[in-house]
């Protein structure tokens, strides 16, 4: 039988899952996504990426503000959708909409539910130093990602690993158990089963106050944030009236008080050993590795760095 499905999904994470069903035999009534915004300051509006990819597929589209409406809520009611599929669509679902007959709503969500429930889960998975992480699919109901899980993937998490590069592999994943999840719903075979909510962490919404580097914390916890926040908002600190923000660094075994350039290669002593920053970018500036960067500016070794928060 063919599914008739409303997708509700917005940033680059939910296109390839978009994609997957889209080359199903099932049929897609319409798709959800938040509004064009404007970018930074300047006037030029800018599309989500899943409507981007939508508008390609010639797939009908829906923008709404507020899905509180009535207006919304009837629309929804003449689609007679057999599964609401969200995937990051960053809007939370009205009870109105949700008690919907016939219709079963599932949520693709970043991370090994309950673990990190909420709207940053790949980036403190990374932030904390998780081994492991993974994709979720789960029955949506009125609590945020409470819901009845139905299927789980699991993904390796090493040191390296930061959020550009992990979200990617995961929506990869969830392209994948998506179609899975839809065949076990097609023949009745969907399983869902409660979560432990002794076991439920929570993912907060990433605050622009963290990605300011504090030179007191751990190296180890310094990279960690590094690649969680990479590449948005990114890790910063400030020098000569400056934000520099740094892309990619390594850990150094080596001691000194913290923000103390070390060496002639950019190695910071944080609280716990040091990094050594690996490639960098001032403001309004261009990626450089650190040899290219310091070859105009003046970062030399003793120079310390402010560790004010």
């Amino acid at each position: 039988m063919t599914l008739k499905i409303i997708f509700m999904g917005t940033p680059d994470f939910a296109v390839p899952i978009l994609k997957s069903v889209y080359e199903t035999n099932h049929k897609i009534l319409q798709v959800y996504t938040q509004p064009a915004k404007k970018k930074d300051r300047g006037q030029k509006i800018l599309n989500s990426p899943v409507q981007e990819y939508a508008s390609q597929l010639n797939l009908k589209i829906r923008c709404p503000i507020s899905l509180e409406t009535t207006e919304e809520i009837e629309h929804f009611k003449r689609l007679e959708p057999d599964i609401v599929l969200v995937v990051a669509y960053g809007k939370i679902l009205p009870k109105k909409i949700l008690s919907l007959n016939k219709t079963i709503f599932i949520n693709l969500h970043a991370s090994l539910l309950p673990r990190w429930r909420g709207a940053a889960p790949i980036q403190r998975a990374i932030m904390n130093m998780d081994q492991e992480t993974g994709v979720s699919i789960m029955k949506i109901i009125e609590k945020l990602d409470s819901g009845p899980v139905m299927l789980k993937s699991k993904i390796k998490l090493n040191k390296d690993s930061n959020f550009e590069d992990v979200s990617k592999q995961m929506a990869n994943v969830g392209a994948k158990i998506v179609i899975e999840a839809l065949n076990l719903i097609e023949n009745g075979k969907a399983d869902f089963v409660d979560q432990n909510e002794s076991e439920a962490t929570y993912a907060k919404k990433i605050d622009k106050k963290e990605s300011k580097i504090n030179w007191n914390e751990k190296a180890c916890t310094i990279i960690a944030k590094i690649n969680s926040l990479n590449p948005h908002p990114g890790c910063w600190f400030k020098i000569y009236g400056s934000r520099i923000k740094i892309i990619k660094a390594k850990e150094i075994k080596i001691h000194g008080r913290p923000g103390e350039i070390m060496d002639e290669e950019l190695t910071v002593a944080c609280s716990e050993n040091a990094i050594q920053i690996l490639e960098l970018q001032k403001e309004g500036k261009k990626k450089l590795s650190t040899k290219e960067f310091l070859k105009g500016n003046k970062l030399g070794k003793g120079l310390k760095l402010p560790s004010d928060v």
